[in-house]
């Protein structure tokens, strides 16, 4: 097992365009909001838990009613938390397990709430994407077809840039200008060593 590293930014920043090329690198990526989608629906003991707290109706036909559980959990924080207090200390289980499979020199853990989580605790390092506000809004927007307010509200529920970079080791600016390939080319070089 090699370095762990935590990728992360602000809905929209780009992180998921950015892990890419690390694959393309042959570095292994962990997408724990991917894998949180994923255990809602297979794992059962998350099924159950959530079955409990928010109703038979959080299911349909065995599925994950994702409109209905973000429908009840957007708009209130309480509820946005217990939701998080179910599947975060599985997601996390799940990455310490998949990040001890590898066998390349490091490994990415993608996450948008690496930082509110508190998995990042877990890592070595620590990767912020940032972008501006105004790019993060309209790409999330062309990508999931919300409106602006929707976005703004999902961007509330996360940490600022600031404060994220307070606790980031390494960021990469996705503002559309700097170029990403030597930013990402510069932390592979680091963490081959």
């Amino acid at each position: 097992m090699g370095l762990k590293i935590g990728i992360t930014g602000g809905i929209g920043s780009g992180k998921t365009f950015i892990c890419r090329l690390f694959e393309a690198l042959g570095i292994p990526v962990y997408n724990a909001d991917e894998e949180a989608k994923r255990l809602m629906n297979t794992d059962i003991r998350i099924k159950e838990k959530l079955i409990a707290q928010f109703g038979e109706a959080t299911y349909k036909d065995g599925l994950l009613d994702r409109a209905f559980l973000a429908n009840m959990v957007f708009s209130d924080k309480n509820k946005l938390e217990l939701l998080n207090s179910i599947v975060h200390p599985v997601v996390i289980q799940e990455a310490k397990d998949w990040a001890e499979r590898q066998t390349t020199r490091y490994s990415l853990k993608e996450a948008a709430l690496l930082f509110e989580s508190g998995s990042y605790k877990e890592l070595d390092y620590t990767i912020l994407v940032t972008a501006p506000m105004d790019i993060r809004i309209q790409r999330v927007i062309e990508r999931d077809g919300a409106t602006e307010q929707q976005v703004q509200e999902r961007i509330n529920k996360q940490l600022s840039d600031e404060e994220k970079l307070q606790l980031a080791d390494f960021v990469i600016v996705n503002d559309g200008i700097t170029p990403l390939l030597p930013q990402v080319w510069t932390l592979h070089q680091k963490f081959l060593k």
